[in-house]
């Protein structure tokens, strides 16, 4: 019998709802839930795939014990007596949790009230704090509570909205569709992407302001210094419901306009046109996300951008002020929980005394941690020099995700007892724990997610639990009934869980706090699984409601007062002649954090397959580098080897490099080991923006390219890079040699029988190499190799995996590496929803469809998520430009 389930979608932190239906065969598909407020319907590319990524292909299915099958209890057994045997001989502070935000928020729940209520230490962080922590530092500072004060219909109903460290269309493309289709609706609204790329995001924008790494602080304490001095703020707002507003100005207005020019990078017409442009408009609303949270000033920049809202009061009405837009699925439900090393459950504060007494006695804990815990750089400091000596990370995976990544790696294998609980057998974290824990995937959790909005929705499981996985809020409640607190881990259902998170929101709570969800503290399982999308706070004997906060103060202080914080313009983190770029890490449209879950879809891998560098045409130059060469990046803290993306997108001066690829996908594109474990003094959030680097040309004796239906073992090669395809996968190449005997290379690494010969030639004039495995009429793997990057229609050798070849002419067409005439080459990847290629999508413009929305109607492209729209453009606006020269 056919099902449908509605659930969210485990991405970004916009929370989409979706439909998930599973067939009678067991098949299953997914779209958007047209009655989700959060995305009404839409999903981005990400989420349209997700049925694609469902298989149990690479599924950690039952516990390991040092790389045996083991059984929970031995185990759970072996984890609780570890972690009990430290803290007896080391303290409390000997053992840590590195947890995620893809945890739902019950699991998170679990994971800290063991931590901080039984355990009695706070060394409990997340990998939020390589996402978030500044934004929840400025709010704190600011509003006295980690308070977002608007919803996501502000977007629509602004007449401004600025876009600062985000790049919307891609890392938030269901919020981008928003925006797009309400500037659709209202052309007169206006939008301002700050950022140093000119990112897909900017295709929507009025005007793109190219700042310098680190110039936020500048240009806000410059808007605040020019709205003081234009008497552009509202007096009465700034005198009845906040402080600190002189010192603000005083610091901001430090810098003169050509001072400011020089710290942004900006010229002063821009500057004077965007101050202009925001002290004219009423409604504004300031996006931001991590090209202002991950840096060294992380938390000046936030509270810099609030400051101008306070000022203005602008802030907690319709179409009105600063919003923080979460990167990961749960970030906010962590958050909600105490995820964070100096935060408690139910956005307590770990310094207060009141807070520590209420939450143990909530608890009945014998107590609570005294003093913040660890956060994430320093947590792997203590691991790596010994004072952590019991660990245990879920889903998450450092090695790839922290900075200086090399060293967080080292760290792990050292560690005395590392436990990995995760869904995915090999990763890079996982192959040094001593102990492996299989947790559900989504289509199997069960529990509530908060996106960034503050809206709770659920998670709801349509797939059976697969081996032996069990919930991440078991296995925690599991080991803490071993360690001997039994009676407060009795928990047997999310729904209980979530009860007890509901109920010490609002215990002794009488709105002094902000989050208060305590109408839901006596749901039972049957309204818990029925729960619709809530957007908090919801307190006890309260009507559901919907709700801004901050329009007529009742901020979080004691006095009732936000605070206007006086930031300072950070000093540079200049290049120099050793690492004369400047590296921005951040992500792609169609991948996700370390891509243990997108890395399983040949659709979401086929717009981007391989590790790359955005580069400037200049800069390329002045390196020797050409369009497709390989690059080695190198910090004093690592290396990578990514291929070049030759564009004037990028500002001259730096490089862009996504952060997703790991050892598992390539050969050396960790690109954290390259940065540098700088944190911001108040949030502790990695500075993974600004990084001085060197870029050189990788010399290859050969570049080559493959295809095969088996995914390939043990690469020898100077660099790879492996990603799904359909029928199997591909392959990019490059060795240091040209003397390999490739046809043993090719039997040992596709794993082809003895018995089969392949076709192909070579042609030693030219230096190419072909070869092509068949067996009956089914391509089995073929490989193409160069002096230079191989010149191969990727798309289209690609499509030979699934194809028939039934008579030589095809066999032979395989080895060429292009179609024949009959056979149309889609090109590259542009909309990975539908497929379609950049070669489809110029033929459609040749044909006559010279705008995005013909193309959509003749190939669909762009209809679905709609962030390929600016790539599209881009393609039509090039085909045009050469047809008129």
């Amino acid at each position: 019998m056919t099902q449908e389930v509605k659930t969210t979608c485990p991405y970004c932190g916009v929370g989409c709802g979706v439909i998930a239906r599973v067939g009678d065969d067991g098949a299953v598909s997914v779209k958007g839930d047209p009655e989700h407020p959060a995305n009404f319907g839409r999903l981005c590319s990400k989420g349209s795939a997700l049925a694609e990524t469902l298989d149990l292909d690479g599924r950690l299915l039952h516990p390991e014990i040092g790389g045996r099958r083991a059984g929970w209890s031995e185990a759970l057994d072996l984890v609780a007596e570890r972690f009990s045997r430290s803290i007896a001989e080391h303290g409390p502070d000997s053992v840590a949790f590195y947890v995620s935000g893809q945890l739902l928020t019950e699991d998170y729940y679990i994971a800290n009230k063991l931590m901080k209520g039984f355990i009695g230490s706070a060394n409990i962080d997340t990998n939020s704090r390589l996402c978030m922590s500044s934004s929840v530092a400025g709010h704190r500072r600011a509003f006295g509570s980690d308070t977002v004060p608007g919803a996501y219909e502000d977007l629509e109903l602004a007449e401004l909205v600025v876009l600062t460290g985000s790049n919307l269309a891609w890392c938030h493309p269901v919020l981008y569709q928003r925006l797009s289709a309400a500037k659709a609706n209202r052309p007169e609204m206006k939008i301002v992407v700050i950022d140093p790329r000119r990112t897909m995001t900017a295709d929507i924008a009025d005007m793109h302001l190219a700042i310098a790494p680190d110039g936020d602080v500048a240009l806000f304490n410059g808007l605040l210094a020019h709205l003081a001095a234009s008497g552009a703020v509202d007096r009465n707002y700034i005198s009845n419901y906040t402080s600190g507003f002189d010192e603000a100005v005083a610091a901001a207005s430090r810098l003169d306009l050509p001072a400011l020019s020089t710290a942004t990078g900006l010229t002063v017409a821009q500057l004077r046109a965007f101050f202009r442009l925001f002290e004219t408009t009423e409604k504004v609303v300031t996006c931001y996300s991590q090209g202002v949270n991950q840096s060294a000033a992380g938390t000046d920049k936030v509270n810099a951008i609030i400051n101008c809202h306070l000022a203005t009061g602008r802030i907690g009405r319709p179409g009105m002020g600063p919003f923080s837009l979460t990167g990961q699925p749960n970030a906010m439900g962590g958050r909600e929980v105490g995820g964070l090393a100096n935060m408690l459950a139910a956005h307590m504060d770990i310094e207060k005394s009141l807070h520590r007494d209420q939450v143990r006695r909530f608890w009945g804990a014998p107590s609570v941690a005294s003093k913040p815990g660890l956060k994430a750089v320093d947590m792997f400091r203590a691991v790596a020099d010994g004072r952590i000596k019991a660990l245990w990370i879920m889903a998450t995976n450092p090695v790839v995700s922290m900075p200086d990544a090399d060293t967080v790696e080292a760290a792990i294998k050292a560690c005395p007892f590392v436990v990995v609980s995760d869904i995915v057998r090999d990763t890079d974290t996982a192959r040094h724990a001593h102990v492996l824990l299989p947790s559900l995937g989504w289509g199997e959790k069960d529990g509530t997610v908060t996106n960034s909005e503050r809206r709770i929705s659920r998670q709801r499981p349509f797939l059976a639990a697969p081996g032996e996985a069990r919930p991440d809020w078991w296995q925690l409640a599991e080991v803490g009934r071993c360690m001997g607190f039994a009676a407060a881990f009795t928990h047997g259902s999310p729904a209980e869980i979530f009860a007890e998170h509901a109920a010490l929101s609002g215990f002794e709570n009488e709105g002094r706090r902000d989050f208060d969800i305590s109408a839901h503290a006596e749901i039972d399982g049957p309204a818990y699984d029925g729960l619709r999308p809530l957007q908090w706070p919801q307190p006890q004997g309260s009507a559901p409601q919907k709700k801004r906060f901050f329009a007529e103060g009742a901020f979080y202080h004691p006095d009732g007062r936000a605070r206007l914080v006086a930031v300072e313009v950070p000093q540079p983190r200049s290049a120099n002649d050793a690492f004369p770029f400047t590296l921005n890490t951040g992500r792609v449209r169609d991948h996700w954090h370390t891509m243990t879950r997108t890395g399983k879809s040949a659709r979401l891998s086929g717009h981007l397959a391989e590790p790359f560098v955005e580069i400037h045409p200049r800069d390329a130059q002045g390196a020797g580098i050409s369009d497709a060469d390989l690059v080695t990046l190198e910090s004093p803290h690592g290396a990578a080897i990514v291929r070049a993306l030759v564009t004037d997108r990028q500002a001259e001066g730096n490089l862009f490099v996504p952060m997703h690829w790991n050892d598992q996908f390539a050969s050396k594109a960790r690109i954290d080991a390259l940065v540098a474990p700088v944190t911001d003094p108040v949030s502790g959030q990695p500075a993974s923006k600004n990084m001085p680097v060197r870029a050189s040309r990788f010399a290859a004796a050969a570049y080559g390219f493959a295809v095969s239906a088996r995914k390939p073992r043990e690469l020898d090669a100077a660099y790879w890079a492996l990603a799904r395809a359909e029928g199997g996968w591909r392959v990019e190449l490059a060795f240091a040699e040209t003397d390999a005997d490739w046809l043993d290379w090719c039997r040992k690494t596709f794993a082809i029988a003895a018995g089969i010969e392949p076709i192909g030639y070579t042609d030693r004039t030219s230096g190419e190499l072909r070869l092509a495995f068949f067996e009956g009429d089914r391509l089995l793997a073929s490989l193409f190799l160069s002096p230079r990057p191989v010149a191969v229609a990727r798309s289209w050798a690609v499509s030979q995996l699934g194809a028939s070849h039934h008579n030589l002419a095809k066999r032979f067409a395989v080895t060429a590496g292009r179609p024949g005439a009959d056979t149309p080459d889609p090109g590259a990847t542009v909309c990975s929803c539908f497929s379609v290629g950049v070669n489809q999508i110029t033929a459609a413009v040749r044909d006559g469809c010279h705008s995005v929305e013909a193309v959509g109607e003749r190939l669909s492209a762009g209809t679905n998520c709609g962030s390929c729209r600016a790539e599209i453009r881009g393609i039509i606006n090039g085909c045009l430009t050469l047809a008129a020269e």
